[in-house]
């Protein structure tokens, strides 16, 4: 088994929370040095011209981050009209957020059952919703807020204006196959 891939997949899996060197010991039930060895072969292969992530220590968490010197091209894609759309996934994690902000990933992640973190990401790029500080319990997790780009994109003058979701519920319950609108946007949603 190649550890070096094993710990790639791991950095990528576990994303902006990264992972400590101790708990890649742990994970790949070996020594610091070995790991610290892993780690240094990752790097340098990251560092090739050729690679468009690059390996960083931040926060005593080793992380996949992107190449500062490509930055034009990923604002280009976040601004790109044709991959600037919401997908379901993108909108029920935007409702989950707006409905429970400030809202930590882990919570939206249990809300969802599944991972959130590449969504957030987008959000965060896209400007719907932003970091709002620290949560208190342990490990002081980032809690998320909506924006006010996220009211303008729904037509919304504040968070207030949401459908209450004890309605929602009730609607929803009662019309067992309709489709129910619960934004009106101006922006199309022929893309989802």
């Amino acid at each position: 088994m190649n550890k070096v891939a094993v710990l790639e997949g791991l950095l990528f899996v576990i994303g902006e929370d990264g992972l400590s060197l101790e708990q890649i010991v742990d994970i790949l039930e070996i020594n610091k040095e070995e790991a610290k060895e892993l780690i240094k072969i990752l790097k340098e292969d990251y560092e090739k011209d050729s690679r468009g992530l690059r390996i960083d220590f931040l926060g005593n968490k080793l992380k996949l981050t992107t190449k500062r010197e490509h930055k034009e091209f990923y604002k280009k894609l976040v601004e790109n009209k044709e991959t600037n759309f919401l997908s379901r996934s993108s909108l029920e994690t935007l409702a989950i957020i707006a409905y429970n902000e400030p809202i930590t990933r882990v919570q939206i992640d249990e809300y969802r059952g599944v991972s959130s973190i590449q969504i957030i990401r987008k959000l965060v790029a896209k400007g719907l919703i932003k970091e709002a500080g620290r949560s208190n319990i342990a490990g002081r997790p980032i809690l998320y807020e909506t924006t006010t780009e996220f009211l303008d994109y729904f037509g919304l003058s504040s968070i207030k204006e949401l459908p209450d979701m004890e309605n929602f519920i009730n609607i929803a319950e009662q019309s067992d196959n309709d489709e129910i609108d619960l934004y009106h946007s101006k922006y199309s949603d022929e893309n989802i």
